[in-house]
């Protein structure tokens, strides 16, 4: 695991890493500056030792910034200068696990680092665990979706392709909470007639009653979603993605924070795959994408543009229907010798639908065909 120490005296560092050198991967910065580069370079960190008093950025103020940039990674003090109110300070701010003074002793440096790798360890095994358990229980939430309406899980698929093309286009790393937020983005629409949706997509005016109840569907979808503990976040980006208003949000995208750009990611995500799947082409979706968003800076349609929006960022392949795997988008219908659709073009491939399909489609006919014996035009993310 690496440690990263920090302090502006070089023989300080010296000993430290002479007393460490056995017991862990020791990284040392003398300015907070030069921390935050290391830290960028190194990530994962498994825990940051600072001095109190630094020219320039103090140990507090550093491992502030270290706590928003990377939440996981433990935080200590050692330091011998530091007066009662920058230790309540750093304390406060920083969320310092341990506060040590100097001199500290070899045996009780090495006590206090043992246990700041083991609170990493113990975190990060909560956090992974906590979000493969969020995973699981949102894709049986789609499936169950594309059972009770298959396009609303259609345009689940495309939303989450489009998100993270523009995520990528903006240099964004998609955080956990977005990604959920777009397999969840239409869990609302289990409410509504499937016969809504197909109105939509084909190009026809739904009538006021049908308007109201799709115009409802993200809050459905965020009230839903808002029940299930630490999914607070995901639940509030599903209740914007069809009444952000970018009037309210700051016109530098510089200012803006992680939750907002992904909010305002998955929003526009939304409006793009509305335009483009009723039927607009790609030029005159994007002219409508502005109309329709007030405001939306031009990075954010610069990103857009960026984006390939046939196939958001997949590649395209043909596959037998044995060679399909979880992760894949269909790029056609799947449709049996007999006639018989079984998926239909947009549809993300899970496990749960591989499981289901499997047996059925792989037994011979009566007359000792296979079911599906043409290669399948699908998407795999490049």
């Amino acid at each position: 695991m690496r440690v990263l120490f920090v302090d502006d005296e070089p023989n300080v560092l010296a000993s430290i890493r002479r007393q460490l050198r056995k017991s862990a991967d020791v990284h040392t910065a003398t300015s907070g500056d030069e921390a935050l580069r290391i830290l960028d370079d190194l990530d994962p960190v498994a825990l940051v030792v600072s001095d109190m008093r630094m020219p320039g950025m103090t140990g507090a103020e550093l491992l502030t910034r270290v706590r928003e940039l990377y939440p996981a990674t433990v935080r200590m003090i050692l330091s011998g200068q530091a007066d009662l109110e920058s230790a309540i300070s750093a304390v406060n701010d920083g969320h310092i696990f341990r506060f040590l003074t100097k001199p500290c002793g070899e045996e009780a440096l090495r006590a206090a680092v043992a246990a700041g790798i083991e609170q990493y360890q113990l975190v990060t095994t909560r956090r992974d665990l906590l979000e493969k358990t969020l995973q699981g229980l949102v894709e049986t939430l789609n499936d169950i979706l594309g059972l009770t309406n298959p396009m609303a899980r259609r345009r689940t698929a495309r939303v989450r392709q489009y998100a993270a093309a523009i995520a990528g286009a903006l240099n964004f790393p998609m955080p956990w909470d977005l990604r959920l937020a777009t397999l969840l983005s239409q869990l609302g629409c289990i409410t509504l007639p499937g016969s809504v949706l197909d109105k939509l997509y084909a190009g026809q005016v739904l009538t006021a009653d049908e308007q109201r109840l799709y115009a409802r569907h993200p809050e459905v979808a965020a009230a839903l979603v808002a029940r299930i503990p630490q999914l607070g976040s995901v639940a509030e980006m599903i209740g914007s993605q069809q009444r952000l208003d970018f009037a309210t949000l700051p016109p530098d995208m510089a200012a803006w924070d992680q939750r907002t750009t992904a909010t305002v990611i998955l929003a526009v995500a939304t409006a793009l795959d509305e335009l483009l799947a009723t039927g607009d082409q790609p030029a005159t979706a994007l002219q409508r994408l502005e109309q329709a968003l007030p405001g939306v800076p031009k990075a954010v349609m610069t990103a857009v543009r960026a984006v390939h929006l046939h196939s958001a960022y997949m590649d395209i392949r043909f596959v037998g229907f044995g060679e399909l795997a979880p992760g894949m988008v269909l790029d056609e219908d799947v449709v049996t010798e007999t006639g018989d659709t079984l998926m239909f073009r947009g549809e993300e491939v899970t496990r749960s639908l591989l499981a289901q399909l499997r047996p059925a489609v792989q037994a011979p006919d009566s007359e000792g065909n296979t079911v599906i014996s043409q290669k399948l035009r699908v998407l795999i993310p490049a």
